[in-house]
């Protein structure tokens, strides 16, 4: 472990700023050459004076373009920016180039002095000489055989304290003019990349992608995660907030009560949430991205959403402590001159953090960066290990380095918690002696959800349609009934016709709808997780129908023209909209697991359904319902679902026995991706030892054993359902 630069480092890093320093006056007075060049009135006086005019020019052209003077130094003006550029992919060199690039060779050679396995590892020597000496194919060949040797994260954890280095380097070399402006901001320390070192892509125009005016919105820690909340304030006490919320798209706000009996307030601000870039997370990877280049971003915009939702009033104090893309963040909201009108930042604190450019509006905000010097992150904004520069020298800088050199390892919240633990125990010391005010009992904790943009209320547009008032059994019902959260799987099957069509006796239906000369039942199986009502789960089964009118009629021709009646007609209709459907399953019996809406079901949506424990499990590719008690089931239906096709929303119509001469109609809208499985491989099995009704009636249909011709599936849906509407029987 050590927490301080090598002794012999320090002529090498000094030696490197001098170069600087000398690199950047050979490009001002290039830079002056060429406007001399082309300045108006020296080329209106050549007519006048040739001669001398003529020297002057030569004299001046050999000084930016002989490579005993400066080299091809040309810069300054259009005409000399475009110059530069056809040089720079000509290969041409300036002595400017040349100074900085010895610069950016003796701070690897700095570096080297502390971290010996740059030297020794003979590949990263390999590829540290190749670079420096500007030899493109062998330094490709070198990073080839480092990658397939190590591995992509070995290779980046032995590069991390020279990696800005090593890319400014081939940056200057290279002959490629769009990543010059980069490479001299990085070697110089003036500023942070605002392109990619290697390809020239603007940082900016990446970064762009990143919009929105940034949310948050309260959300409650389960108790798990509460328990391991700080109940002091200290600076690991809250490095474990952070450790505790985790990359989640989560923030945490704490207010402390101080030694001095003041109430002050501590934000703290995860890093990045693993995985693609999510759209609605600003702590995605497009997020940290942009915290860290821009001096304003949605993470940011959002943590400060919720430190005004927080409630805090005119002129409170505030500490902001952020991991990796979170100190970047908390960085961007310290110097954000408005934020600070309205709040005092006394401290911020980033641990991982590319932070090296960002600067509080506030001169008093007292500043700590911590970082690990394998830890590739930080050097995001072009500084790391080898940085000559004292760019901030009224901030506490810790950069160190330990014996774990694996990135993304090096880099969690919970190594640097016990880096600072344990290794680094001046460090620890010096920031809480700085945050000693916030020292004491945590009296209010409040977690945050961010998000890029205010999101719309749950199930907007869908589920905000008008509520009446029915009375339960347990009180006031709001219908329709609002699913936020659900998932649902109907299988169709061939079954025997003569069942179906006494179970149809009476009811005004015709004959069920035929395939091949069966009968086509379904069984919708539902699991209803967020509902207006609680969770529940249900399994009906029903006998698909052509519409109660329609099916007389058909009747009828069927008897005039005497013909099998051709059900195909009724197949485009099962896909309408439930607004503009006339078939549908008429219910032969359902099952409830909830109590309480198994009372609310004869009313709503006729039948009697019964009450029996239900378990539903369904992804895309497989699915399972099991029905009844483990000792006496009643169905099973369980298997692979097979291939796949999407469908649109497909909405649910049902018909049910109705008072004297009436049907119901109920309708079940959805919204959500709904999945079409042609060749199902999942089988209904009945249970051999239940007596149950609805057992019997599958047995009796002949669906015992029975495959499905097809299965309609959605693994998360919404759904709105309402009151059953009574009908006329024709």
């Amino acid at each position: 472990m050590s927490g301080e630069t090598d002794l012999a480092a320090g002529p090498l890093r000094a030696a490197a700023r001098e170069l600087v320093d000398i690199g950047v006056t050979i490009r001002e007075a290039a830079g002056h050459t060429t406007a001399a060049l082309t300045d108006g009135a020296l080329l209106r006086a050549l007519p006048r004076a040739p001669s001398p005019g003529y020297l002057a020019h030569r004299a001046l052209l050999r000084a930016i373009l002989n490579r005993k003077g400066l080299g091809y130094a040309v810069t300054g003006g259009r005409l000399g920016t475009l110059a530069a550029k056809l040089g720079g992919m000509a290969g041409a060199e300036s002595l400017a180039v040349r100074v900085l690039a010895t610069s950016l060779r003796l701070r690897i050679t700095a570096v080297a002095v502390d971290h010996h396995e740059l030297t020794a590892d003979p590949m990263l020597a390999r590829l540290i000489d190749a670079a420096a000496a500007d030899r493109d194919l062998e330094a490709i060949r070198a990073l080839r055989a480092l990658l397939k040797d190590r591995g992509a994260v070995r290779a980046l954890s032995g590069l991390a304290p020279i990696f800005g280095e090593v890319l400014a380097l081939r940056a200057l070399l290279d002959e490629n003019p769009l990543n010059d402006d980069t490479a001299w901001l990085i070697a110089t320390g003036k500023g942070y990349a605002t392109a990619d070192p290697i390809t020239g892509m603007s940082n900016r125009a990446v970064a762009a992608l990143d919009t929105g005016e940034g949310a948050a919105r309260r959300v409650d820690l389960p108790a798990t995660e509460s328990a391991r909340l700080c109940s002091q304030g200290s600076l690991l006490g809250f490095l474990r907030n952070i450790s505790a919320v985790g990359t989640t798209g989560r923030m945490l706000i704490q207010s402390v009560e101080g030694p001095d009996g003041v109430v002050r307030h501590i934000v703290q601000a995860p890093g990045m949430r693993a995985g693609r870039p999510d759209g609605d997370s600003p702590q995605d990877l497009l997020g940290a991205f942009s915290s860290a280049v821009l001096a304003s971003s949605p993470y940011s915009r959002s943590l400060a959403k919720a430190v005004d939702d927080y409630g805090l009033p005119q002129g409170a104090e505030l500490a902001l402590i952020g991991h990796s893309a979170g100190g970047a963040a908390i960085m961007n909201l310290a110097q954000d001159a408005e934020f600070c009108a309205r709040y005092k930042v006394t401290h911020a604190v980033a641990v991982g953090s590319p932070v090296d450019f960002k600067i509080p509006a506030d001169p008093r905000t007292w500043v700590a960066s911590v970082t690990n010097q394998h830890d590739i992150v930080p050097t995001l904004d072009g500084q790391g290990a080898g940085n000559c520069f004292d760019l901030h020298p009224d901030w506490y800088v810790v950069d160190y380095f330990d014996s774990t050199h694996l990135f993304p390892l090096c880099h969690s919240i919970e190594h640097y918690i016990a880096n600072i633990a344990d290794d680094l125990p001046e460090a620890r010391r010096r920031i809480d002696g700085r945050l000693a005010r916030y020292r004491g009992p945590v009296v209010r904790s409040q977690a945050y959800l961010l998000s890029d943009r205010p999101s719309d209320p749950e199930g907007f547009p869908f589920l905000a349609v008008p509520t009446y008032p029915v009375d339960g059994p347990e009180g006031t019902v709001e219908l329709p009934i609002r699913c936020q959260d659900g998932s649902a799987l109907t299988a169709y099957f061939a079954a025997d016709p003569a069942v179906a069509a006494a179970l149809l006796e009476g009811t005004g239906f015709g004959p069920a709808v035929r395939v091949a000369g069966r009968a086509l039942v379904a069984v919708h199986a539902f699991w209803n997780r967020r509902t207006s009502v609680g969770g529940y789960r249900e399994v009906q089964l029903g006998i698909v129908v052509p519409g109660p009118w329609r099916s007389q009629v058909q009747v009828q021709v069927q008897v005039q023209a005497r013909s099998r009646l051709r059900s195909l007609c009724v197949w485009p209709d099962l896909l309408r909209g439930a607004d503009r459907r006339r078939s549908g399953s008429f219910l032969a019996g359902s099952v409830l697991d909830d109590a309480t809406v198994r009372a609310l079901a004869p009313r709503l949506w006729g039948g009697e359904p019964y009450l029996a424990p239900l378990e539903f499990e369904l992804t895309t590719r497989a699915a399972r319902v099991d029905v009844g008690p483990v000792d006496d089931r009643i169905l099973t239906l369980r298997g692979p679902l097979g291939p796949w096709l999407p469908v649109s929303d497909r909405d649910l119509v049902g018909y049910a026995r109705g008072a004297a001469d009436t049907m119901l109609r109920s309708c079940v809208r959805t919204r959500g991706l709904g999945r079409l499985h042609p060749v199902p491989r999942v089988r209904l099995a009945v249970g051999p030892r239940s007596a149950h009704p609805l057992a019997q009636r599958l047995r009796e249909l002949g669906l015992d054993g029975a495959r499905p011709l097809l299965c309609l599936s959605a693994t998360a849906h919404q759904t709105l359902r309402g009151a059953a509407v009574p009908v006329p029987i024709p």
